[in-house]
Formats: C-alpha cells, structure tokens, sequence
C-alpha cells in the first residue's frame, strides 16, 4: 500500500509540475504598461510662505526652476517634486521632505530643480496644489 501511495504521490507531482502552460500568457498580459496612478497634491504652504521663483537654462539648455519656501517645523524641509512635463509646458509641485540635517535659516528653504531633457519646455508653472499657482515662468526657448 506504501508503494502505491508513493507512487500516486509521484505522479501528482509530476502532473503539477506541467500545468504551467498558462503562465506566460498571463505574464505577457502583466508585462503591458500599467497606467500612471494620478497624484493627489496636498498644498502644506500659503502664498506668503513662497518668493523668488525664476527659470533659466542652464549650459545643457535644461530648464532650472529655483525658489524659496518657508517651512515652520525644523524636522521638515522645503522642496520641488518632480515635474510633470506636457508639451513645451511643465509643472512643478512645492513639496515637504523630511529633514535630514541642519535648518534652514528663518525656515526659508532654497529649492531648485533641473528639469533633464528640457530643451522643448517654454514656459513652467510652479504649483501647491490643483488650485494654488505660485508662478508662471516663460523661458526662452533653447538655441
């Protein structure tokens, strides 16, 4: 009885082991590209919390976006996401990122971002949230 046992077992296993026909197919399915989760922004600044946002190319002709915000907490710091990129126009949204060293001085933060690949970009909206603007920036086209 043992060897039949063993034997049905054996099968079993071997018969297990060959159902994976489908698999690939489903992986092929998985594999196309998965559609970008749309970003919620939550604006932790008010207007006067924000100066001296300005856009300029740099010697790449990348697009570089710098600024300053204020952040009243120590432990956090002031700081651009990335930008969503649209055409000749780019977005990019004020964030708060953990502190990791010292403060800033009166908790205003200088932030910049270099947008890579920017030689297209015309024009740059700086944003808190879906409703708060804090600049529109026109740059000059690359030459």
């Amino acid at each position: 009885m043992r060897t039949v046992m063993t034997v049905l077992g054996g099968a079993m296993l071997l018969a297990a082991c060959g159902q994976s026909g489908t698999e690939p197919a489903n992986n092929t399915a998985n594999a196309a590209a998965p559609e970008t989760p749309k970003v919620n922004h939550y604006c932790f600044f008010k207007k006067d919390a924000q100066k001296g946002w300005s856009a300029s190319r740099d010697a790449s002709g990348n697009v570089v976006v710098t600024g300053k915000a204020r952040v009243d907490d120590v432990r956090n710091k002031a700081d651009l996401g990335q930008p969503e990129v649209s055409g000749p126009s780019a977005t990019l949204w004020v964030t708060i990122g953990q502190n990791s060293s010292y403060p800033a001085k009166d908790n205003w933060w200088d932030v910049s971002f270099t947008i890579p690949d920017s030689a297209a970009i015309t024009e740059v909206t700086v944003k808190c949230d879906a409703e708060r603007v804090f600049a529109d920036l026109k740059v000059k086209p690359a030459k």
